[in-house]
């Protein structure tokens, strides 16, 4: 539930930033986030997201670990065809892994059976230039498990980054966003040196996380 709330907030807060790294290219001025509950049963996933961008959808999906049931690569396929089936335009799908991993299933990228062959976009975050998401506000929070030959030599790049940030509530919150992803790699007291536990407590996702563990009791 952490990284979830984590990821909803970057991309419903940054989506051009997201369509720009995916596409490398400047992403059109509207772009809407749809409603993930499709007219079927929804599926479950660590984060999933559909973005309008023009006249395609963006189907981006999260993942710490490839094990999924359905497969992932069959999970893909059955969102593909609701959403054609609902919105009939191009739909780029994009799975992200944010966890380092050689298991066989982060190097899947299409589901084949008989006479049907299908891909999709996967990528492996530890695998991904640091640069890009560096150099833009709010995918800093991935740029801490992207490749790094000192990992903490990254960390420290991206704490640097968060400080230079001149709104102090958007500040917190990237700040508190970076500290919640960087436990997929990183330990607890590695963060807490590089990052105030303060600025964590008082953001925006941070109070979210808080509220939704609340009503789950």
């Amino acid at each position: 539930m952490t990284y979830d709330s984590t990821l909803k907030y970057l991309v419903e807060q940054y989506p051009q930033a997201f369509t720009r790294w995916l596409f490398n290219q400047e992403p059109a001025e509207d772009i809407e986030i749809l409603n993930t509950e499709l007219s079927t049963e929804p599926i479950r996933a660590d984060a999933l997201f559909f973005v309008r961008v023009a006249d395609a959808i963006l189907h981006l999906e999260f993942q710490t670990l490839p094990q999924s049931e359905p497969p992932l690569p069959l999970r893909m396929l059955d969102y593909w065809v609701r959403l054609y089936r609902q919105y009939r335009c191009d739909i780029e799908q994009v799975i992200i892994f944010l966890k380092p991993t050689r298991l066989a299933g982060v190097f899947v990228n299409q589901f084949t059976e008989r006479n049907l062959s299908f891909r999709y976009r996967v990528i492996r975050i530890w695998e991904c230039d640091p640069q890009p998401l560096l150099t833009t506000p709010g995918l800093l929070p991935l740029a801490v498990l992207a490749q790094a030959e000192v990992p903490e030599n990254l960390l420290s790049q991206v704490a640097a980054r968060i400080d230079m940030i001149e709104d102090r509530q958007q500040q917190r919150n990237l700040s508190a966003c970076v500290q919640l992803l960087a436990g997929v790699k990183f330990d607890e007291q590695l963060i807490q040196a590089y990052f105030r536990e303060d600025m964590m407590q008082e953001s925006v996702v941070y109070q979210r996380i808080i509220r939704q563990g609340l009503e789950q009791g």
